[in-house]
């Protein structure tokens, strides 16, 4: 389990982001996937504008400093489809005005909800293995599902407290891991 405090962004930026990087590789597919299918691609096209999409990440996140007035998504997103107009312009000229994005309808683009409840689903699953599965159970039962406290406590042989404190620690660290990317 990792013990700093500073964001996965903020990790990124570091010297050997190796680990940080493939967490933010397994947060981030689904989500680039969907958009680039959103654009009409077949799935081997969407897989390999994604692969575009990291390669550019790799070269400007290192200099990318996180604006909190500003949208994490939204700079993604713009990553993504600048890319694309990139490949569309290369492989075949264009009219400028046919290099624009489609139009996002609810079905292509994920709202601001669906991106808060796919990030913390996809973040839950990676910090799964963080975690003793005692640990885990606890908080799962108790934050996710709602089960009172005490009845976790009881069903899993532990204390209250030891349950409330498994919340929050999975907890904090969601929080964590998730610090600059829900903006």
């Amino acid at each position: 389990m990792q013990t700093t405090s500073a964001s996965l962004l903020d990790r990124l930026r570091g010297p050997a982001p190796g680990p940080d990087w493939e967490r933010f590789v397994r947060l981030y597919t689904p989500l680039l996937l969907g958009w680039a299918r959103g654009l009409k691609l077949p799935d081997p096209d969407a897989a390999d504008l994604v692969q575009d999409v990291f390669v550019v990440l790799l070269e400007q996140l290192p200099e990318f400093r996180y604006d909190p007035n500003k949208s994490f998504r939204t700079w993604l997103r713009t990553v993504l489809y600048n890319r694309w107009r990139n490949l569309r312009a290369r492989r075949s000229p264009a009219p400028l005005d046919d290099l624009d994005p489609p139009a996002p309808d609810s079905t292509d683009l994920l709202g601001e909800q669906e991106y808060r409840r796919h990030l913390v689903g996809r973040a839950l699953a990676l910090l799964r293995t963080d975690f003793q599965e005692l640990t885990w159970r606890a908080f799962w039962e108790s934050a996710v599902l709602g089960r009172p406290p005490a009845d976790v406590a009881a069903e899993l042989g532990v204390s209250t407290g030891a349950v409330y404190n498994a919340k929050s620690r999975v907890v904090s660290r969601l929080r964590q891991e998730l610090a600059g990317l829900l903006h």
